[in-house]
């Protein structure tokens, strides 16, 4: 005899019903206010300057054009700022995600000598800072200023992450490294073959957060390198956005000086659209792991 298994229906109550439509309604206006401010940029970024400084352009573009763009990618040291973003941003990371997952991984050991302590340790420059003089002569002294790899290992760690990666390797069952050790694998084996397997979800947090930090740096390039050769793409973006807001008011020409704060205004939008891309585009290949569960799949019966 087949039985029917029928869904048994949950009543919901009337403060559930309230409920739900205060969190749906919350989430709508949060993804609104999240969404509006990118759909307007890239609008705005492609609108008539004359549309957008009137204020007609709200979420649609009016008067589609490129000028802004033009202008920007005729700059012959953006380029040069994308190879040079790029560069630190893909060394800078992997440099920077092996040193955390290697401190997290030894700071996460039960059996690791002085362990109290070393975390205490490592906390302290959370708190405490030398400043941006006592790290300048610390760099001049190493010979690391105008250099480009200074970009790149400057701020190895961060405290905050080496802590986030602590905590989620010392989540981890013991009976992974434990069953590692009678296999005869050593610390970096166990690493490597075993705990970066299962480690997916955090390693993604931290490449993204340290990708963002090199993508956007903008103040250490601008102290530690002076060699346009090697800046930042930042620092360009910068450059060229100060030299078309610094307009000669004192122009004659009324309609000259009208156009130049148009373009100026309509720039803006094209240089935040350039920097913000590829961020954007790297964005959505590393936030499936962040709803990943952290045991899914290390652990069976």
């Amino acid at each position: 005899m087949k039985q029917t298994h029928k869904k048994a229906k949950i009543k919901q109550t009337r403060g559930d019903i309230i409920y739900g439509a205060i969190v749906t309604g919350s989430i709508i206006i949060a993804g609104i206010l999240a969404i509006y401010p990118v759909l307007f940029v890239l609008s705005a970024s492609v609108s008539n300057p004359v549309e957008v400084n009137s204020g007609h352009v709200l979420l649609f573009p009016k008067g589609i054009q490129w000028e802004g763009y033009e202008l920007v990618f005729k700059n012959q040291w953006i380029l040069k700022g994308y190879r040079n973003s790029l560069i630190y941003t893909i060394l800078g990371t992997v440099l920077n995600v092996a040193a955390t997952v290697m401190a997290g991984f030894a700071l996460s050991r039960k059996d690791l000598y002085g362990r109290k302590l070393l975390n205490w340790f490592i906390a302290i420059p959370m708190w405490f800072g030398g400043g941006l003089i006592p790290t300048y002569l610390v760099v001049n002294g190493l010979r690391l200023v105008n250099t480009p790899i200074i970009l790149i290992i400057l701020g190895l760690v961060s405290t905050y992450n080496i802590i986030i990666c602590r905590t989620f390797m010392d989540s981890l069952p013991a009976e992974l490294q434990d069953a590692a050790r009678i296999d005869g694998c050593n610390d970096f084996k166990t690493l490597s073959h075993i705990i970066l397997p299962v480690s997916a979800p955090i390693i993604a947090v931290l490449c993204l957060y340290y990708a963002v930090g090199h993508w956007n740096n903008y103040f250490e390039a601008m102290i530690y390198v002076n060699n346009k050769e090697w800046q930042t793409l930042q620092v360009f973006l910068r450059e060229i956005l100060i030299q078309n807001i610094s307009i000669d008011e004192s122009m004659q020409d009324t309609e000259e000086l009208l156009r130049r704060m148009e373009l100026a205004n309509i720039m803006k939008y094209s240089l935040i659209v350039v920097a913000s891309v590829p961020m954007l585009i790297a964005y959505p290949f590393v936030q499936k792991f962040f709803v990943k569960g952290v045991m899914v799949g290390t652990v069976k019966g």
